[in-house]
């Protein structure tokens, strides 16, 4: 079962990636929201309640292109702060899940490295594809990947 600060960073997660599309999409439908997420309907309409409640989202009425009643999700100024701090802390916390995966990386290469000197050679001889994508490659370069 996952403690209550598991539970808060995962919904941290998720106002996060709401924030994102409500921003990027004003006019994006809960259905569309829910599709987006991968969430239920259910469950984006409780998060949108929750963050209309905390006054940092507003729904305004409007008709669609198909004349039906709609709404558009605008973030409020105070939205806008709590979308920044989610965003610090979101970032904070996949720096740090980075460095941890980096460090797993390199005990893994120093144990193949072992294996590939090791005296047997049925094992020694075995391939390994220790090239990183491109993109690990260039962050390694700059100095960037930890």
């Amino acid at each position: 079962m996952a403690s209550s600060k598991e539970n808060r960073e995962i919904s941290e997660e998720l106002r996060h990636r709401i924030f994102q599309l409500l921003n990027a999409h004003p006019d994006i439908n809960q259905r569309e929201l829910a599709a987006k997420l991968d969430i239920s309907l259910g469950k984006v309409n409780y998060c949108l309640q929750a963050l209309i409640g905390k006054g940092w989202v507003k729904a305004r009425n409007f008709k669609n292109s198909k004349n039906k009643l709609a709404y558009a999700y605008f973030i409020t100024p105070v939205g806008i702060e709590e979308k920044a701090r989610l965003t610090f802390r979101y970032l904070k916390r996949k720096l740090k899940e980075h460095e941890e995966l980096v460090r797993v990386i390199d005990e893994l290469k120093s144990e193949v490295a072992d294996i590939r000197a090791s005296d047997m050679p049925e094992i020694s001889e075995m391939e390994f594809d220790l090239e990183y994508p491109e993109q690990l490659n260039d962050l390694r370069a700059t100095g960037n990947a930890g």
